[in-house]
């Protein structure tokens, strides 16, 4: 395969085993998916498409392992994630060059967000179960807290090995046992993990991975009867199945869905610092991003100011080779959803918003790959679809208010409630409107990411929480013992 890239990752790869029971083995089905770089279209890799009965035999190895693992102090436990964590931080340069093909994300931004989030969440997960209450006196009872079992868990694309470490850290941090089923369109991050987990030794059954589609594969691991827990990240649509399947033995489900965010631009802000970075915090990782501050809203009065700068913000992250050093906007991730983001663009024309810049049209000489605009809608009603559906891709609504009041009630005014940002020249003036946003976290005059901080939303963005102690407990059963 031709590419522009530096990496040293030889493509076409051909993964043509699963990872069950402490080796990789065969599928019992004879499909495979083809993985597409989202640059230049071409296959990158062909991996197993895995079926039901490979998920029964990996859900079964890992109930096996779970007696013991669960029994693993959790200092040993520990000890194994910090191990984890290193050979992956050791494997950087690799690992960002295969998330950057298949997702998009310039290779300037890879190493850091796609793979160093991740190394280090293995070892925020070892110090979170080191600092964890286990255990607790109260009364006549000893209250102590076990791992849940087996974990399900089933993850995206868009931050693909970020979101598998997210749930298989903390799960095995908790003692629990874990059968992963990644995205099959960025699937080859998990193999990295894979390998890295079986050289480091983890006992057989702790972690397994089965590749394969979501109504197949993600569906046997939701509606598995050994299965305890099932940890999905992804569409709200995908995740309400999750929830029906799951509800026939009343399995422990957590979300991470969908997001609309609002980014609040209050009077008192400094404009000229706010709008570039709402823009960059609506354009990170192309627009793929759930927790993207895809609708800015702004003073009337300002709103031609606005405008002004966020198209110069806007046309300043040209599309191009995500292995260009100077590339801050890559490719989508597939056809489908290029032609998605497309057809938003064209929808939010169709009713009336104000295109600033960018539009439907492929950008000039990038006719290959699945690139789109940098795009900025001004204008925009809160009625408009743009406004009220997730696009995940670099289109901006820029929404005008006329009070403060009617801002917070613009915010609010969705399904959704996973992230936010407030800008304000007074810094308490903001943590008040902040405090009024129902959404699960909110970036004030833009805060930096706390990677220990709870990450999760209110209402249709999901159920539960990711990210330090809170993440890790998701994972833990409490049982309360009197005496």
């Amino acid at each position: 395969m031709t590419t522009q890239n530096t990496s040293t990752v030889e493509y076409p790869q051909v993964q043509d085993k699963i990872y069950i029971n402490g080796s990789w083995v065969a599928s019992t089905g004879t499909g495979t998916l083809e993985v597409i770089d989202s640059t230049t279209e071409e296959v990158m890799a062909t991996i197993p498409e895995g079926t039901p009965e490979d998920v029964d035999k990996a859900v079964r190895a890992a109930a096996a392992a779970f007696p013991a693992w669960a029994a693993t102090s959790r200092e040993e436990r520990s000890k194994v994630l910090v191990r984890i964590g290193e050979a992956l931080a050791a494997r950087t340069d690799e690992i960002a060059a295969i998330i950057s093909h298949e997702v998009g994300m310039p290779i300037s931004l890879s190493g850091m967000i796609q793979v160093g989030l991740p190394a280090g969440a293995f070892a925020d997960a070892a110090l979170a179960a080191e600092a964890f209450p286990w255990e607790e006196e109260l009364g006549n009872s000893l209250v102590v807290r076990e791992p849940v079992g087996v974990v399900g868990a089933i993850t995206p694309w868009n931050f693909p090995l970020y979101q598998i470490v997210l749930k298989v850290a903390p799960a095995l941090a908790a003692g629990c046992t874990v059968v992963l089923k990644p995205s099959e369109v960025a699937p080859l991050n998990a193999f990295a993990l894979a390998e890295v987990i079986h050289e480091i030794g983890l006992p057989a059954g702790v972690f397994n991975l089965v590749t394969g589609v979501g109504p197949v594969v993600g569906e046997a691991i939701a509606a598995h009867p050994l299965v305890d827990m099932v940890s999905f990240t992804g569409s709200t649509r995908a995740g309400k199945r999750v929830m029906e399947l799951a509800s026939d033995s009343i399995k422990r489900v957590s979300l991470e869905l969908g997001g609309k965010s609002a980014n609040i631009l209050l009077d008192d802000a400094d404009f000229a610092k706010a709008v570039p970075a709402g823009v960059f915090a609506c354009y990170m990782n192309s627009g793929q991003t759930c927790s993207a501050l895809t609708r800015m809203l702004v003073p009337r009065a300002k709103l031609a100011e606005v405008e002004q700068l966020a198209q110069a913000s806007a046309e300043g992250f040209a599309p191009g080779d995500p292995f260009a050093p100077t590339s801050l906007l890559g490719p989508l991730i597939s056809s489908v959803q290029r032609d998605r983001v497309r057809g938003y663009i064209n929808k939010g024309i169709d009713e009336g918003a104000k295109l600033v810049t960018g539009g439907a049209e492929a950008p000039e000489g990038l006719e290959k790959g699945f690139f789109v605009r940098p795009t900025v809608f001004s204008e925009v009603t809160r009625t408009m679809t743009i406004a009220k559906e997730e696009i995940f891709g670099p289109v901006l609504s820029i929404i005008p208010y006329d009070t403060e009041e009617e801002a917070i009630e613009i915010a609010n005014d969705t399904p959704y409630g996973l992230a936010g940002g407030v800008w304000s020249g007074d810094p308490a003036r903001a943590e008040k409107v902040a405090r009024q946003l129902r959404t699960g976290q909110v970036d004030i005059n833009g805060g930096a990411i706390n990677p220990s901080a709870p990450f999760g939303g209110y209402k249709q963005s999901g159920i539960g929480r990711e990210r330090g102690k809170f993440g890790l407990e998701e994972f833990i059963e409490t049982k309360s013992m009197q005496r």
